[in-house]
């Protein structure tokens, strides 16, 4: 199986490169901002006409090339033409993107905010340096072996001022074999998981963690002279804390999921709206700690590399609510309430342990269901309590 797979390494530009990057960053930004304006216009210029349609990269690329021969904006040939051009496919998929609605309306780049600038092609990596157009060679720590065949370089630059290399390769795996194991994975605050067999994960909370901190690096901002170097000092002190919790957060996801593929062949998880669920301010803060759409963003690509069959079950499915012994669905259960009993068989349920179990068994029967009709699929038993024999799932 061939994939795409990413390899990030730490850069350590000198001076003079700085400058350069510095370059490339701003002319790409002001690419993608001045299409974007250019974009709007003809919108707004044509959209009662229904036979005028919104610019494509075609077009606005055969408008960089024109904007690029004006005196006004000669300065853009001192940036790689790939690089300006890439800015534009950037702005295109924002937009297919939109309209797709799987994300908001684009917005204007910022050079306060992260920097990136995107190589396709004429980049090389050795074992020390990374090449970049109109660049040269930057030091790099290369801490593991890149594998596959490089694709395309993306250079980045945090909002503390670190540089980052990341190369997009094609690598070959092997075919995923089927492995033993089921689990249903019920997604909370309190805990970050809870496991149908009976597993808890605790929500390590790095934000909140880190909020007097962080708190105290703001105030020591807000009180520094707009312009002065100390307010640039305490700028990058606070955006280097902010980029520790980051980091701790995707550190916790990646080994949290790795070892979720390793060891069961199919996983059940909730298929949770979680940009509807930002909108309670109350938990608002608390649900983006935590981070579920990264976690089942990585579990999806993960699962597929390694040989899980990761099921979604629809968000709407009462798993908290039913009995998962006997099917009654307690419709006066309030969030607040943490155990219970059920009225008609008597179990008593751990609200979160009898969720997962009830996903667990929601997402065997959508992945018998999905295998239906395939070769060598076999239906599998539902089973209602915890038990140490687990049917093979199937992954194909």
């Amino acid at each position: 199986m061939i994939i795409r797979k990413a390899f990030k390494y730490r850069l350590y530009p000198n001076v003079q490169q700085e400058k350069k990057l510095a370059v490339q960053f701003g002319h790409t930004r002001f690419v993608y901002n001045h299409f974007l304006v250019e974009r709007q216009n003809y919108y707004n210029a044509h959209k009662n006409d229904p036979d005028k349609k919104g610019l494509t990269y075609v077009d606005t690329n055969k408008m960089l090339t024109a904007l690029k021969r004006t005196k006004e904006c000669e300065w853009l040939k001192e940036a790689d033409s790939q690089a300006l051009q890439e800015a534009l496919r950037n702005l295109d998929k924002a937009y297919q993107k939109f309209f797709a609605k799987q994300a908001k309306y684009p917005k204007f780049k910022n050079k306060t905010a992260d920097q990136s600038v995107h190589y396709p092609q004429r980049f090389l990596v050795s074992v020390s340096n990374v090449y970049a157009p109109k660049v040269g060679e930057i030091k790099a720590v290369i801490h593991r072996t890149m594998e596959g065949t490089p694709k395309n370089l993306t250079i980045s630059k945090t909002k503390s001022g670190k540089y980052y290399a990341s190369i997009q390769c094609e690598v070959e795996i092997p075919d995923p074999q089927p492995k033993n194991g089921e689990v249903g994975i019920d997604l909370g605050l309190k805990h970050f998981a809870v496991l149908s067999d009976g597993e808890v994960i605790n929500n390590p909370r790095h934000l909140k963690k880190s909020e007097k901190k962080l708190a105290r690096l703001q105030r020591q901002l807000s009180r520094k002279v707009k312009g002065s170097n100390g307010r640039k000092k305490a700028r990058v002190r606070l955006a280097s804390q902010h980029e520790k919790v980051a980091n701790q957060r995707m550190d916790f996801l990646h080994k949290t999921t790795r070892s979720l593929v390793n060891t069961y062949g199919m996983i059940g998880i909730e298929n949770l709206n979680v940009a509807g669920m930002l909108r309670n301010h109350k938990l608002a803060k608390a649900i983006s700690d935590v981070g579920w759409g990264e976690f089942g963003r990585q579990l999806i690509y993960k699962g597929q590399w390694y040989g899980s069959w990761v099921e979604k079950v629809n968000r709407f499915y009462p798993s908290s609510k039913e009995c998962n012994v006997c099917g009654y669905i307690n419709r006066g259960l309030q969030l607040s309430c943490r155990e219970w009993d059920c009225p008609d068989c008597g179990t008593h349920h751990d609200r979160d342990g009898n969720a997962s179990i009830n996903i667990e068994n929601k997402a065997r029967a959508g992945m018998a269901r999905s295998n239906a009709g395939r070769e060598g699929a076999r239906p599998v038993a539902n089973r209602s309590r915890r038990s140490s024999m687990k049917p093979e799932a199937q992954i194909l």
